[in-house]
C-alpha cells in the first residue's frame, strides 16, 4: 500500500505540515488505518476511496480518528491532482460533505478546501481557567478583543487569543495534562492566536488529543477561527492570512476566505509540496 507524504500549507518550497495520504479502491478497516497512521507518525493521515462521484475520506492521528483535518485534506487534494489532474473533488467525511480543489502550481500544488459549516459559543470560565493554567498564562495575557470561545468548523477547538507575540512564542505545556483536558472536553486542538493586524494572525495549535505536541499548520482550526471572527464582527475584510509553525521551525502559510453568511463554509487554501514516499 502506497503512502504519499505531502507537506500541506507550505511556505514556498519549505515548511508546511506533513500528512500521509493513502488512496485505494476501498478503505481499510479502522484498526488497519489506525496502525498505518501510527506507523507514518504524522499528526494525521488521510484515507480515501471512490464513493459515488467523489471520495469517502477518513482521518487518523497516531492515536485516534478525527472527524476532519484541514491540512490532510489539502494534502489529499494535492495527491488527487497528481493522479487525476486539476479539478474539484467531492469528499464525504464521517460527519459532513465538503470539497477540495487542486491545481498544479509549478513543482507544487495549490489546493483549497471548503470547510463544513462553522459555529462558535463563549467558552465556559472553568475551561478557560484550566486552559490558561495548562499553558502557564494568566487572564492578563489574553486579547480582550477576541474573547475565549469554543469554535467549530468540522472539528471542535478552544481558541485563546493572546495580546502579544511574545506570549505566543512562550507557549509550553505538559502533553499528558493537555491530552487529559482536550479528550475530556472533546477538543481536537487548542488554538492560540495573536493578531498582528486585523487580517494577519500568528497561531499555534497544541494537538495533545491526538498524541501530538503541536501542529505546524491546522486547516480545520483555521476554518473554525475564521468563522468565529465573522461571528464576533471582526473587521477581517473578507479574508485572513495565518502564519503557523514558525516557533517550531516549520513556517506555514494559510489563507481563509470568509463569506458574509453566518455559519457558512470557509474556504481555506494554501500550497502543498511532495515529500519522500513510503
Amino acid at each position: 500500500m502506497e503512502v504519499l507524504k505531502i507537506a500541506a500549507f507550505s511556505d514556498g518550497d519549505a515548511g508546511g505540515n506533513p500528512a500521509g495520504v493513502v488512496i485505494g479502491d476501498a478503505l481499510p478497516d479502522a484498526a488497519a488505518m489506525q496502525r498505518i497512521a501510527a506507523d507514518v507518525g504524522f499528526s494525521e493521515t488521510a484515507f480515501a476511496a471512490p464513493h459515488g462521484t467523489g471520495w469517502r475520506v477518513r482521518y487518523f492521528s497516531p492515536e485516534s480518528e478525527v472527524p476532519f483535518c484541514g491540512h490532510a485534506t489539502i494534502a489529499l487534494g494535492a495527491a488527487l491532482v497528481r493522479q487525476f489532474g486539476d479539478g474539484v473533488f467531492p469528499l464525504t467525511l464521517n460527519q459532513a460533505s465538503i470539497t477540495v480543489e487542486g491545481f498544479r502550481d509549478g513543482a507544487n500544488v495549490a489546493a483549497a478546501l471548503q470547510s463544513p459549516p462553522t459555529s462558535s459559543k463563549p467558552a465556559p470560565p472553568r475551561l478557560v481557567a484550566e486552559a490558561l493554567e495548562l499553558f502557564g498564562y494568566t487572564p492578563a495575557d489574553l486579547d480582550p478583543a477576541i474573547p475565549p470561545a469554543l469554535i467549530h468548523g468540522g472539528a471542535d477547538h478552544l481558541v485563546l487569543a493572546l495580546g502579544t507575540r511574545e506570549a505566543l512564542a512562550a507557549m509550553a505545556y505538559e502533553i499528558k495534562a493537555g491530552q487529559t483536558l482536550m479528550r475530556r472536553e472533546g477538543l481536537v486542538t487548542i488554538l492560540l492566536a495573536f493578531a498582528e493586524t486585523p487580517r494577519l494572525f500568528h497561531t499555534r495549535n497544541p494537538f495533545a488529543s491526538g498524541g501530538v505536541y503541536e501542529d505546524p499548520a491546522t486547516g480545520a482550526a483555521t476554518a473554525a477561527f475564521a468563522g468565529y471572527l465573522r461571528d464576533i464582527g471582526w473587521a477581517h475584510g473578507g479574508a485572513i492570512e495565518i502564519v503557523q509553525g514558525e516557533d517550531m521551525g516549520m513556517r506555514s502559510r494559510l489563507r481563509a476566505d470568509i463569506p458574509p453568511a453566518a455559519g457558512s463554509s470557509i474556504k481555506v487554501s494554501g500550497t502543498a509540496r511532495m515529500m519522500d514516499q513510503a
